[in-house]
């Protein structure tokens, strides 16, 4: 076996329940000092999309982060703690978010440093949060969540957090396909692979992710591993679908960067067939995972996915119009006007909408397909 998984019950987010959990699953796979030395300097990075209470499941939950943080105060740790929100908060923002995802309340409680990851420093292509420099080792704390552009949100997509800002704009500019997308999560994955990742899969999310549009599911389990594909590959399966169906997770184990064959991952604590239930719902523009991939050869071009405005939720908030890499949203006539013509479908806009305003729109032929 050469990557070993944790995945370990947890019915709910009472800190005595989590604590339990989180101790259970790092020591299952090795105990904290496999992954971190002793009185060394660790950032945490949890998933904090946006300014969003604990219990709109959005962001990873406050007291996750507490029980990881009790976990390395054992040994003594220096602990700092920080999260670049989406590319639409602004600097000035980021208090807002760490008050309202409860990490303030957390850094305080337990003594440590809250930052923000405005200082960066360019790594090949990618400019990340200068923290990285001034840490000895990271642990990751995704949350479990579907997401529109990528499917899953795990261990491998929390890291674009260490893209500082406006940033990511940048990059969806330029990298705005799925493929192309996942090619440079798996580029920071490959520059700064976290020491250890731990998913908040309590409460995950289904349908369309990874935000407001999103449909929260109780799920029971904190996950812990080094391996980072093959802790998504374990996500994955979980969600009812195959590891490879993920491009990050397809990629990233065509590189060598982790393992994503099942058969060669251990799995500690619950049994997986255990903790396989009804599939997870999935975004709408998941359709080519359904369809099998000679079709999809053919049909591909004629596949496409757009956001669509829900007028009754729209509150003209701008946050689409700021936060659209192409462009392509307007506000006319008290209304948000999408100019299709530009639009790169990379669901910026639905990801960063505080009021579930946006929605998938179906091409043509994905609407007479019944699909």
């Amino acid at each position: 076996m050469d990557s070993k998984v944790s995945i370990v019950r947890c019915n709910g987010y009472e800190p005595a329940l989590v604590q339990e959990a989180v101790r259970r699953a790092v020591d299952l796979i090795g105990g904290i000092t496999k992954f971190i030395s002793y009185g060394s300097k660790v950032l945490i990075k949890p998933n904090l999309l946006m300014a969003k209470e604990p219990e709109a499941g959005i962001t990873t939950h406050p007291e996750v982060v507490r029980a990881v943080i009790r976990v390395l105060k054992e040994i003594n740790c220096r602990i700092f703690l920080g999260d670049s929100p989406s590319a639409w908060e602004k600097w000035s923002d980021i208090n807002e978010v760490y008050v309202k995802t409860g990490m303030k309340r957390i850094s305080q409680e337990e003594n440590v440093e809250l930052v923000n990851f405005e200082k960066r420093r360019l790594r090949d292509k990618f400019p990340l949060t200068a923290w990285l420099d001034e840490c000895d080792y990271l642990i990751s704390i995704p949350k479990f969540k579907t997401h529109q552009l990528t499917i899953l949100t795990g261990a491998i997509k929390n890291l674009y957090g260490l893209v500082s800002g406006i940033y990511k704009i940048k990059l969806h500019q330029r990298y705005f396909n799925d493929l192309d997308f996942a090619n440079i999560l798996v580029d920071i994955y490959q520059q700064v692979k976290p020491s250890l990742n731990i998913i908040d899969g309590i409460v995950a999310m289904e349908s369309d992710g990874p935000a407001t549009s999103g449909k929260l599911r109780k799920v029971g389990l904190i996950l812990a591993s080094s391996d980072a594909v093959a802790l998504d590959s374990i996500l994955t399966m979980i969600m009812g679908l195959k590891p490879l169906d993920i491009l990050t997770t397809r990629i990233a184990s065509e590189r060598g960067l982790g393992i994503a064959d099942i058969n060669s991952i251990q799995i500690c604590g619950e049994d997986l067939k255990n903790v396989l239930e009804r599939p997870f719902k999935l975004p709408a523009t998941s359709l080519k995972t359904r369809i099998p991939k000679l079709i999809i050869k053919i049909v591909s071009k004629f596949i496409h996915f757009y956001p669509k405005i829900n007028k009754n939720n729209c509150v003209l908030c701008r946050t689409c119009v700021q936060i659209c890499p192409a462009n392509a949203i307007r506000i006319k006539d008290k209304r948000i006007i999408i100019d299709y013509s530009k639009c790169l479908s990379c669901f910026c806009c639905q990801e960063s909408c505080p009021y579930s305003a946006i929605k998938v729109k179906k091409a043509f032929l994905v609407r007479f397909l019944g699909l």
